[in-house]
């Protein structure tokens, strides 16, 4: 299993209750809150601040696997 880190040591991760941090995004997207769909699906990102993020647990990604954000409103249609 991979090891997890902190939030202050991640400049692009997870977390898995749902949270992304991405320090080269722009400052509205570089901590978000994600909605986890069935079939491990992330939907409809809501900035929060680093203070509210879990301090434990963070997975370091070099890049993500998926395309822009999409609400899940737009993709149950």
């Amino acid at each position: 299993m991979d090891q997890t880190l902190k939030a202050t040591e991640i400049a692009l991760g997870f977390h898995p209750d749902g949270y992304r941090i991405d320090k080269t995004a722009s400052p509205m997207e570089r901590y978000t809150q994600w909605q986890i769909l069935p079939g491990n699906r992330w939907r409809n990102p809501k900035p929060v601040c680093f203070d509210s993020l879990p301090q434990e647990g963070w997975f370091a990604k070099d890049k993500f696997d998926w395309d822009e954000p999409v609400n899940s409103s737009e993709d149950d249609a």
